[in-house]
């Protein structure tokens, strides 16, 4: 209250000299701390300083071949803005919806943001192991993995796929793809699709139900699927 206030500074104005080698300032200012009053250093209070939310940096960890600036770019929130958990989550979303990481973390420290992410590998080289009905160069055009592209887990489960329609369209309907990751240093991988073929599924019989103006056997020569002699 005003009583002890007026009482401490009193106190601290007669001693005009030093006490234990500390000046009558110094006293002064550890009387008025104590009596609760708010002590400002360089215009700016200490309770100022580490609530008002700006982020003062963004630091990135962990990258090996993108560059820091890549990454705070995809951020929704720069140096300045007050800190926001909801930015937060859209940054880590669009980090994620890069293709780029495999991870990534965002952590806050006073004032500093700090992103960690995990690169996902680079492919050194696709392969394809068990092939013998179906060309290599048609598989290779058919997958979207390649050569010196980052690899995802989508896109080689999406490649599975476009292997087996390979296979479909040339009546080999149980044929299996397993993929294989290779890794290797620096951050590499090779990818092996190894095939198993099995035996190519045979039509016995084409059948047309409802046709009057066309015989089944005009039918037949138009489609491509042909009746096997079993």
């Amino acid at each position: 209250d005003g009583g002890t206030e007026g009482q401490a500074y009193r106190m601290a104005k007669l001693r005009t000299g030093g006490v234990g080698g500390r000046s009558v300032a110094t006293i002064m200012l550890g009387l008025l701390a104590s009596v609760g009053v708010n002590v400002v250093l360089d215009g700016r209070s200490n309770s100022v300083l580490a609530q008002d939310g700006c982020i003062r940096d963004i630091q990135v960890t962990g990258n090996r071949r993108v560059e820091p600036e890549t990454v705070r770019s995809y951020l929704p929130f720069s140096v300045g803005d007050s800190f926001d958990s909801g930015k937060i989550s859209q940054g880590i979303k669009a980090l994620f919806a890069t293709g780029l990481f495999s991870d990534v973390k965002v952590d806050r420290q006073g004032a500093v943001v700090i992103v960690t992410i995990v690169e996902n590998p680079v492919v050194n080289q696709v392969a394809f192991e068990g092939i013998s009905a179906v060309e290599k160069t048609s598989l290779s055009s058919e997958v979207q993995i390649k050569p010196r592209a980052v690899y995802t887990r989508a896109k080689v489960q999406g490649d599975v796929q476009r292997i087996l329609d390979v296979y479909r369209r040339q009546g080999y309907f149980a044929a299996t793809v397993e993929p294989k990751i290779i890794e290797l240093d620096q951050n590499r991988v090779n990818v092996v699709f190894e095939i198993s073929e099995a035996k190519a599924t045979k039509v016995k019989s084409i059948q047309f139900i409802g046709n009057r103006a066309f015989s089944d056997g005009q039918l037949r020569d138009i489609i491509t699927t042909t009746q096997q002699n079993w």
